[in-house]
């Protein structure tokens, strides 16, 4: 049972951003802060990427856990409440993901995915965020497509 009556719950749920999040104004941070420019939400771009590095050709997204469903993540939770709706939610999301991943693929853009646990670490932890830039900018320099942190 939802402990917030349905008016409370949709003013809730209306507050949550798709842009410009917290994990996502700290990433672009540590970008930025390491000489990075990047353009925000290229509505050029599929999936409209949180930050895109034209200079890499690079897309990146980070990604909500509990959004996207991080597979083994403690944020990647089900609501109790209308787990019906809520896993046909989930799907929709994941379904669209791997849409525009191909089609990122398809354009030979490459695609970092920046998940909010990490994020969460690295906020807690600079020697884990000094490791997850490092790796961020040996994507970049690499050839390959993909990449998860």
């Amino acid at each position: 049972m939802d402990i917030k009556t349905p008016e409370e719950r949709s003013k809730n749920m209306a507050a949550i951003r798709s842009t410009n999040t917290k994990p996502e104004v700290y990433f672009r941070k540590l970008l930025f802060a390491r000489g990075y420019r990047y353009s925000l939400n290229s509505k050029n771009i599929p999936g409209h990427p949180d930050i895109y590095l034209r200079k890499y050709n690079t897309a990146i997204f980070v990604h909500g856990c509990f959004w996207h469903r991080h597979n083994g993540c403690k944020y990647a939770t089900v609501p109790e409440t209308r787990a019906e709706f809520w896993n046909k939610k989930f799907k929709t999301n994941q379904k669209r993901d791997c849409v525009v991943k191909e089609e990122l693929r398809e354009q030979k853009i490459k695609c970092l995915v920046v998940w909010e646990c990490t994020i969460k670490q690295m906020k807690r932890n600079e020697c884990i965020a000094k490791e997850y830039v490092r790796q961020t900018e040996e994507f970049l320099k690499t050839e390959e497509m993909y990449l998860e942190i």
